[in-house]
């Protein structure tokens, strides 16, 4: 073979090994895709449903153990009285920041246009829908939520868990179900509260820091604001408590690993619980002002 046949031969051969580089290197990625999806958003989906799978039975179980009146009422007292212990004082400490904030924020824009006879509905009305629920879903999320996700994490690494299930006791009835309802009912009674806190912070903040008058404030508010303004954020408490219940219980039902596991499961629960939340809020936010239309005073 010549030396021009040879040059012509050697690109020849070169071209099939190039294709086999690059199929190899599709396949390599394509692998390596399909395994990101299965590590990741597939198991996110997978666990997404047997979580709202768990939260179905829970509270078919809660209904029916309140209709035979075998529901653990004593549990139920303790986890209430745990919950608000852990959370009313940081409860208290965000809900005032939050509410100068947003008093501060509010007024600021509200004087830009020249509507200043408007600054208590905006701030009040704020804080009720949005600054109250939002404040209540990150303590929910973080103090709450830990607390339950720890406890049943440490039954079931200690393999309490397996036990009760041994002797015929339902840990869902037994353990989720007064938990689930104690969340529910602590955070729907922590909106209140920051609606409280939030309220006075901003209307003290209005009148001292703002050099606004009492009678502006609240007169703007009583105008404006409505009944169903305090009742969606409390249907938003109560629907966030009921969420980080069933999160944070499957969780810490579903913590392997010792110690390690408890940590990662209450991380994997505080984060989970907050994305969740604040979807939550975003959804019935839009939900409710596409059917309950804006007071005009």
């Amino acid at each position: 073979m010549s030396t021009r046949d040879e040059a012509v031969a050697v690109p020849l051969r070169q071209a099939p090994e190039a294709g086999r580089v690059r199929r190899g290197s599709g396949e390599a990625v394509l692998s390596r895709a399909r395994q990101f999806w299965d590590d990741h958003p597939k198991r996110a989906l997978e666990t997404f449903g047997l979580q709202i799978a768990m939260g179905r039975e829970v509270i078919v179980g809660v209904i029916v153990a309140l209709l035979r009146r075998r529901f653990h009422w004593s549990e139920f007292i303790r986890q209430c009285s745990f919950m608000a212990s852990v959370s009313a004082i940081p409860t208290m400490i965000v809900a005032i920041p939050v509410g100068v904030v947003v008093s501060l924020q509010v007024s600021l824009v509200i004087k830009q246009v020249g509507a200043d006879s408007f600054v208590g509905a905006a701030v009040g009305i704020g804080v009720v829908k949005q600054g109250a629920p939002l404040v209540t879903s990150i303590m929910i999320a973080g103090a709450v939520g830990s607390a339950i996700c720890a406890d049943l994490g440490s039954r079931t690494i200690r393999e309490e868990i397996d036990a009760m299930r041994t002797m015929g006791v339902d840990p869902l009835e037994r353990l989720v179900g007064p938990r689930l309802l104690a969340a529910t009912l602590v955070s729907t009674m922590l909106c209140g509260f920051v609606i409280f806190v939030g309220f006075a912070a901003t209307y003290g903040f209005f009148i001292y820091a703002d050099n606004g008058t009492a009678g502006s404030f609240l007169q703007a508010f009583v105008d404006f604001a409505d009944s169903n303004d305090l009742l969606i954020a409390i249907v938003k408490a109560a629907l966030f408590g009921a969420f980080t219940g069933i999160i944070a219980s499957y969780h810490g039902l579903h913590a392997r690993g010792g110690p390690g596991g408890v940590a990662n499961a209450v991380n994997a629960a505080v984060v989970q619980s907050a994305l969740v939340l604040f979807g939550a809020n975003v959804i019935i936010s839009q939900i409710y002002n596409s059917i309950v239309p804006s007071r005009l005073g």
